[in-house]
């Protein structure tokens, strides 16, 4: 599947919906795990600790398909 690919129904703007998806945020990766209605971005802060987001929180900080050079 392409990263960049959006369908018809997906908003730009927010973040994907499909499981197993690998987004990035502040410069780390975060991958949507669970289902929809229960899904979660999970990560790690910047000490390396996990860190588990929502869609609006990763949405709020500012995400990407790619990471940040």
């Amino acid at each position: 599947m392409n990263a960049d690919a959006v369908t018809s129904t997906e908003d730009p703007s927010s973040p994907p919906t499909a499981p197993c998806t690998v987004v990035w945020c502040c410069g780390r990766p975060y991958v949507l795990e669970g289902r929809a209605g229960r899904a979660r971005w999970m990560g790690t802060d910047y000490r390396g600790r996990p860190e588990s987001l929502t869609s609006a929180e990763l949405q709020r900080r500012g995400w990407s398909h790619r990471r940040a050079s």
